[in-house]
């Protein structure tokens, strides 16, 4: 096989875990009756909490977050490969993992990612992230397989730096991924043009699920879900509002896309 139906859930989520999975789950049968077989979520999909210290206390561990359960049990119910974005997840240490899952049809937990770079900024809107504050960073990079592809899992920030998407595809992951929860200035600026960078600089899709809205004191991310072909033509954007976004990836184009330009087989080595 080398063609299936990808979806994007693009959503708004609160602070509490269990009230934004109803959501969750609702919009990702919404995927599935819309014929998707591989169904992306947001970064922290069912929770954002802009409080640290309360941000920790609801972190559980992975054994008992209810989230992972639920979605494990949906994956297989619907028969889809489901991608979480990231959860929130407990660790033994100070700081929480903000760690994505790839659901198999059967339910079981095919990969996970920690993201590995932390928003760590201020930006001109006045706001203030201190990601490394609150989550451990990653330290592993992930490609897995699907039926059709590899596909490369990574997370919002991540996709500032294309070294981790190219390394990625040299790999041999066919699909690219960044779900995300950009907030809304660096979305309106940057978001559409680093999705499409990386898509075309490796020839590879780029499927990426966003937050939308504003969230828990006014936090704002951007949406517009992107699911993009691999000579950077965008084939579907989720726009700003809640709901699903569906696209048929032909695989094929990967490599028409390489053979056109194969600037990822002319990478060389320098030195300064």
């Amino acid at each position: 096989m080398s063609s299936f139906r990808a979806a994007c859930v693009q959503l708004t989520a609160g602070r509490e875990d269990e009230v934004t999975l109803v959501t969750a789950c609702d919009l990702i049968r919404q995927a599935h009756a819309g014929g998707a077989d591989y169904v992306q979520t947001p970064e922290c999909t069912t929770m954002m909490e802009p409080n640290k210290h309360l941000t920790l206390k609801k972190a559980l561990p992975e054994s008992e977050h209810p989230s992972v359960k639920a979605f494990s049990a949906l994956a297989a119910e619907l028969g889809i490969w489901l991608h979480i974005g990231s959860l929130i997840v407990g660790t033994e240490e100070k700081r929480a993992a903000n760690r994505a899952f790839l659901f198999d049809p059967k339910g079981e937990v095919k990969a996970r990612y920690d993201k590995i770079h932390m928003f760590d900024v201020e930006i001109p809107d006045g706001q203030s992230y201190r990601e490394s504050a609150t989550f451990k960073p990653g330290e592993k990079a992930v490609v897995t397989a699907l039926p059709w592809t590899q596909l490369g899992m990574a997370i919002c920030y991540d996709v500032r730096f294309p070294y981790l998407f190219r390394a990625q595809a040299k790999q041999g992951a066919g699909i690219l991924t960044a779900p995300a929860a950009f907030t809304k200035f660096t979305g309106e600026a940057h978001w559409h043009t680093l999705l499409k960078a990386r898509a075309i600089e490796n020839g590879c899709f780029v499927i990426a699920a966003g937050q939308c809205g504003v969230h828990a004191e006014g936090r704002e991310t951007y949406g517009h879900s992107l699911i993009i072909a691999p000579w950077g033509e965008v084939l579907a954007d989720g726009g700003s509002e809640p709901g699903v976004i569906f696209a048929d990836i032909d695989l094929e184009r990967v490599q028409q896309a390489r053979d056109m330009v194969p600037s990822i087989d002319h990478d060389r080595e320098f030195s300064f």
